[in-house]
């Protein structure tokens, strides 16, 4: 019975760019199936599954949603994944909990760059999947269009499955070329009848198209359709879900999602085309503190083992963590492994989500995605499993943020319950990074985009009622020196008592790029005493820390101690301090002090009708590019670009692409700043001082 039910589960995420009708496709399938009981609508902010405040303020997903629906005797475990580069890592993430994927394009603009993005991480997986071009109620859709896209964007054959009968105001439906049957839709209600007179030419060649790519899949099919054997219906039902599982094709359906027009088809495509837990076959892990492999099979009466994929913050339950389900039964009266922080887990109930609804069930089985409500030690990527047969799973690995803001608490006094309200959402959104930069002492929150942080901030107020300030990082440069001399650093003072004096001399010139700061005793003959020295290396590293130039920390600097003098009575570590201080600091300016920024690798992928625009704005910015490589329509351009040129470039990006550029950015180097842009810092930094900034 339990192998029977495993048999009937698919486990399905909806993937593709931000707006193609994800979510609108969900609520109809959930819909269709009396999972819910009205057709939710993202615009009009009755979707079921973008239920967060935030959601619905911008009409779309920004975190991955679930659903469950029964539909044709097979149970389907829904995973809504956001299609926006800002919240990309949570679509990555979700991957690793299903057995296979619903690619939504859209009609008018097919598959854009952020569904493209997604599907190399679809790829990574080796997920079988079926793409559904959506919107064909909208104006200017063109499914051929779109469908031709799919190889180019996605690297893989495109296979229709049904043609659409019109498009925009006249879209009534689709033909299925395998059954050779219309299928129009009224009020989301479906007729199936004959193929429209008009298309049945245009059927006939797509359905022998169709026949021959499905053949192809298959050896002995090939051979027997090249014979001219007709192939019977089971023999292309089999050819067709052998070459989506073995990801030969894409097969292509068209929808309306909105108006519930082509969902029903498509359900029924997903149940018998993507795999069941049974069909995916035995996944891979370790055994903990170990290299040797453990094999888990999709078997109920298996060990239990599962992957927290996903934590959410509810408001109501605390924290549930999201877990698929690989093998064996899972009760809520088991005791858990968790192999990653080496923990055990007691927990005392099950849910299966729903969009916010929560439905508390007493088992779950292979292929299953639970929600389990206050786990102490477990986090996102974390393996729970029997304690007896312990495995571990490989963790999921957040994608690198690209953009960084420093943050302050706007109310004073606030700033505990903003970093511990931030902490909170860090357990739940792992793409988030909270750091302190030390050199410039700023707080800075680091994520996928502008829109990934504005959305942070508004969970902020609304879960932890504190607010903060956004403003622009400041750039950590460093200060260095190029000439070398020779200087004495001295300092006395007298006083009615006991005075001070301590005296150096000092040889500073450079030292080789990335050795920092070096320092050598070099004094002989005793002319400075050795419990002193130490004090004058600390001075020195103290004056190094507030550069000479403007304000920045000085690096790659060799400072030798040649000569010096004391005084019996007045010298101390206190005197030989500020002396070697002085002295460097004097000796610093002479030795043409000048600034380093840092440099980044920038790799931008963008459309081939941006490359010019976004090139040239790339050399706008002081940048250099590397190198450009194609993939399928997209060109990849590789730069180093500073820091300081690129502190908002998220937006402007988008700007410049209408949303169709996306990119990565990390810290590369270190290079010596521009002699105008420098007399520009150093010129403002001289200024802050004089207004006591």
């Amino acid at each position: 019975m339990s192998s029977d039910k495993i048999k009937a589960t698919r486990t399905v995420a909806l993937v593709g760019h931000g707006g193609s009708g994800k979510t609108s496709l969900a609520e109809a399938m959930l819909f269709n199936a009396k999972a819910v009981d009205r057709l939710g609508k993202v615009d009009e902010g009755t979707s079921v599954l973008d239920w967060e405040p935030e959601e619905a303020k911008r009409g779309g997903s920004i975190s991955a949603s679930f659903g469950h629906y029964a539909f044709n005797k097979h149970n389907v475990n829904l995973v809504d994944a956001p299609g926006d580069d800002n919240f990309l890592s949570d679509a990555a993430s979700v991957l690793r909990a299903v057995d296979g994927v619903v690619m939504v394009a859209d009609a008018i603009d097919g598959v854009k760059v952020q569904g493209e993005k997604v599907w190399q991480y679809v790829d990574a997986e080796g997920l079988p999947a079926l793409v559904v071009v959506n919107k064909m109620d909208r104006e200017r859709a063109d499914f051929e269009t779109a469908v031709n896209m799919i190889p180019d964007m996605l690297g893989i054959k495109a296979v229709r499955l049904q043609i659409p009968i019109g498009a925009a105001e006249s879209f009534q439906g689709v033909v299925d070329l395998l059954a050779n049957k219309a299928y129009t839709f009224d009020g989301g209600k479906m007729t199936i009848g004959e193929v429209p007179g008009e298309l049945a030419d245009a059927v006939a060649e797509a359905r022998e198209v169709l026949i021959e790519d499905i053949a192809e899949a298959d050896d002995t099919l090939m051979e027997r359709y090249l014979e001219g054997e007709e192939l019977t219906a089971d023999d292309l039902a089999k050819g067709l879900a052998k070459g989506v599982s073995d990801r030969l094709f894409l097969p292509v359906a068209a929808a309306a999602a909105l108006k519930n027009m082509g969902v029903q088809p498509v359900m029924d495509l997903l149940n018998r085309l993507l795999p069941s837990p049974l069909e995916r076959g035995a996944v891979k892990g370790v055994k903990p503190d170990s290299e040797d492999e453990e094999i888990r099979e999709p078997d109920a009466g298996a060990p239990f083992s599962g992957l927290v994929f996903k934590t959410v913050a509810d408001p109501f339950a605390g924290r549930l963590s999201m877990v698929r389900i690989f093998s064996g039964t899972l009760t809520s009266d088991m005791q858990l492994l968790n192999p990653n922080r080496e923990a055990k887990e007691r927990f005392g109930q099950l849910y299966v989500q729903t969009g916010k609804t929560q439905k508390s069930v007493s088992e779950a089985l292979p292929g299953d995605i639970v929600a389990i409500p206050k786990l102490k030690e477990t986090h996102t990527g974390d393996t729970l499993c029997t304690v007896g047969d312990p495995i571990q799973y490989p963790t999921i690995e957040p994608l690198p943020a690209v953009i960084s803001y420093a943050i302050e608490a706007k109310e004073k006094g606030d700033e505990e319950k903003v970093f511990a309200g931030i902490n909170k959402l860090l357990e739940e959104d792992p793409t988030l990074r909270l750091d302190r930069d030390p050199q410039t002492n700023e707080a800075l929150l680091s994520g996928m985009g502008s829109v990934h942080i504005e959305t942070t901030l508004d969970r902020l107020k609304r879960k932890f009622s504190v607010e903060v300030n956004l403003k622009t990082p400041k750039v950590p440069y460093r200060e260095t020196i190029k000439g070398s001399v020779r200087v004495q650093g001295r300092y006395k003072k007298q006083t009615g008592g006991r005075g001070q004096f301590g005296d150096t001399w000092l040889e500073i010139s450079p030292a080789e790029e990335g050795e920092g700061y070096v320092f050598l005793d070099e004094i002989v003959g005793g002319a400075i005493p050795r419990q002193y020295i130490p004090a004058v290396e600390k001075g020195i590293a103290e004056a190094m820390q507030g550069g000479v130039l403007a304000g920045y920390p000085m690096v790659d600097v060799k400072v030798r101690l040649v000569d010096g003098s004391f005084h019996a009575v007045d010298s101390s570590e206190m005197a030989f301090k500020v002396a070697g201080s002085l002295g460097f600091k004097k000796g610093a300016v002479q030795c043409k002090p000048t600034l380093l920024e840092p440099i980044m690798k920038l790799v931008v992928m963008v459309p081939e009708d941006a490359m010019g625009d976004v090139m040239g704005d790339i050399s706008s910015r002081r940048g250099r590019v590397l190198g450009m490589d194609a993939k399928g329509s997209l060109q990849i351009i590789s730069a180093l670009v500073p820091m300081s040129e690129v502190l908002t470039y998220q937006p402007e990006l988008t700007s410049m692409t209408g949303g169709r550029g996306a990119f990565t950015m990390e810290m590369d180097h270190y290079e010596e700043v521009p002699g105008d842009v420098q007399a520009k810092i150093v010129e403002a930094y001289e200024q802050a001082k004089e207004e006591g900034n």
